[in-house]
């Protein structure tokens, strides 16, 4: 059975974690992030990759916990480990790696330090460290600034239509909330799902098409970020209807699908449109710059 993060731990419970940590670790509280996973869907490790004090409150409804703390290079990392809901219960401490093996079968209090991490948001993964779909991901540099035009708030709804690495960083971004993956092609699902469980995100949503019954089963998006395809219109038209006042941020690399994007904008009433062309050159080995391809971007805000 599976319980929520209140049936679980109470305010003053954690509360009072918080509090035996912070003096035993010597270190103010303030300094310490809170993750409650009981029986709910959050993105742990990009939690610790990004904290150097992570407490996480877990119970068996995340039996595997440690395993996917070791599978995600985690395993030198020193962790605490306190059982039941009392902080005056027993501490113990050990490397992450001397747990991979353990199942979570009760509510467990864990502390994680990684203290040689940085503490900032970080945009723009470089691709060698995704697993790869059907076609070449954007260059890290330029996701940095799809990321920027996302603007991701932490509970935010977003649909990514064919952007498996875009998907991966709105998801870490959004961290509270869902990011609904549209991959049709079989391969992308595939690489899609590698990702997930590579980057340890548990808030992505995959469809295989934007169909009305496949999003009467997701949370409906704020935002739909689309790479162009010939089922462009058609997407549109179902997202609108899901949601009549969606943002729309439309990625192509072909200028001529750009009048076609701002054609089908019109027709859908899509106002406030923006376009934007991202150019990135790098110097190669021999000190030439070359040039990436340069995407376009056209944004717009839908009405009823």
């Amino acid at each position: 059975m599976a319980f929520s993060g209140t049936e679980i731990y109470t305010s003053a419970e954690m509360l009072n974690w918080v509090g035996n940590f912070a003096q035993r670790m010597d270190v103010s509280p303030e300094k310490i992030k809170m993750l409650n996973i009981c029986g709910k869907k959050k993105n742990v490790l990009p939690t610790i990759e990004t904290h150097k004090r992570v407490m996480i409150f877990a119970d068996e409804s995340q039996p595997d916990l440690f395993y996917e703390l070791w599978e995600g290079d985690y395993g030198d990392l020193d962790m605490w480990i306190g059982y039941g809901l009392s902080s005056d219960n027993k501490v113990e401490n050990c490397k992450v790696k001397e747990f991979m093996d353990k199942k979570i079968t009760e509510p467990v209090v864990i502390f994680v330090i990684n203290e040689n991490t940085r503490e900032a948001s970080r945009y723009g993964i470089k691709n060698e460290f995704f697993t790869k779909g059907s076609v070449n991901y954007v260059g890290h540099e330029i996701r940095a600034v799809i990321m920027n035009k996302l603007s991701c708030d932490v509970g935010d709804t977003i649909c990514i239509v064919s952007g498996e690495s875009v998907a991966i960083e709105a998801a870490i971004e959004a961290s509270e909330g869902t990011i609904i993956a549209v991959e049709p092609d079989e391969r992308d699902m595939r690489a899609m799902q590698d990702n997930v469980s590579k980057f340890g995100v548990h808030n992505i949503e995959i469809i295989p098409g934007v169909t009305e019954e496949n999003l009467s089963k997701v949370p409906t998006p704020r935002l739909s970020f689309i790479v162009a395809s010939k089922r462009l219109e058609e997407e549109i038209a179902v997202l609108k209807k899901i949601n009549p006042n969606m943002q729309f941020i439309i990625y192509t690399l072909e200028l001529d699908m750009v009048v076609n994007i701002k054609n089908i904008f019109e027709k859908y009433n899509i106002t406030q449109t923006e376009v934007l062309q991202i150019s990135v050159s790098k110097g190669n080995n021999r000190s030439i710059m070359v040039a990436q391809p340069s995407p376009w971007m056209i944004s717009g805000q839908a009405s009823e």
